[in-house]
């Protein structure tokens, strides 16, 4: 009875629920970098010997660690639209923009997920000896070939467990995105519910579906956390 609800074509709702699945991997892959590029200059921040950008670092991870995400989603998709109007309105009274929910699902989820990650980063800097520094600045490296050549390697294997949880908790967080317009997997799966009635066939789909994306999340963490093992025991 069901199976035709699950199936491609005009009668089925498989093409929408695996666009769905397209959309929310292609969201959290997209936030990922981000988030880690902008976590770890925050991260960078809060270490460093200058108390503006020590200030700073701590201001932006007690906002987006404190506020619920998906009322930084809000404030994200509706309030940067608003700003963005108010200053093109400046120039031309009847400008108009709309912010892509893809990009705003981005930036809110990248902001929450690198005020997590800045933290995981500053514990892994902290478990980093000294010494380590040392070496390489007595080896003639600079900061910056120290950072790169001694210090990263060190920090991307303390740092990778916890910033292997965020990233399945980012994964979860992708369903907000629903409440925003964008097709993800949670906004496809309401649609074939409400449209043919069957709620718990589209919501359990949709459950075993994340179950699914969590599951090759862990197998692929687990083989990265073997090979970055693994390099450092050839070092």
């Amino acid at each position: 009875m069901n199976d035709p609800l699950l199936g491609f074509g005009p009668q089925g709702w498989g093409d929408e629920i695996a666009s769905g699945v397209l959309v929310t991997v292609a969201l959290a892959l997209a936030t990922l970098p981000f988030g880690l590029f902008v976590g770890f200059i925050v991260a960078l921040a809060k270490r460093s010997q200058e108390p503006a950008l020590r200030l700073a670092g701590d201001i932006y991870t007690t906002i987006f660690r404190g506020l619920p995400e998906l009322l930084t989603l809000f404030l994200v998709y509706y309030g940067v639209q608003i700003g963005i109007q108010q200053v093109l309105r400046l120039f031309n009274p009847e400008a108009s923009v709309e912010v892509n929910s893809f990009v705003a699902g981005m930036v809110a989820l990248g902001a929450v997920f690198s005020s997590y990650a800045s933290e995981v980063f500053l514990s892994a800097f902290r478990a980093i000896p000294q010494g380590q520094y040392e070496g390489g600045y007595s080896i003639g490296l600079s900061k910056s070939q120290t950072m790169r050549l001694v210090v990263l390697p060190q920090l991307i294997r303390i740092a990778l467990p916890g910033l292997s949880n965020l990233w399945l908790i980012l994964l979860k967080d992708t369903a907000l995105v629903s409440v925003i317009g964008l097709a993800d997997i949670l906004r496809q799966s309401g649609i074939a519910a409400r449209v043919t009635k069957e709620s718990f066939l589209f919501y359990g789909l949709a459950c075993l579906i994340y179950l699914v994306l969590a599951i090759i999340s862990s197998i692929g963490i687990g083989a990265i956390e073997r090979a970055v093992g693994k390099t450092e025991m050839h070092r």
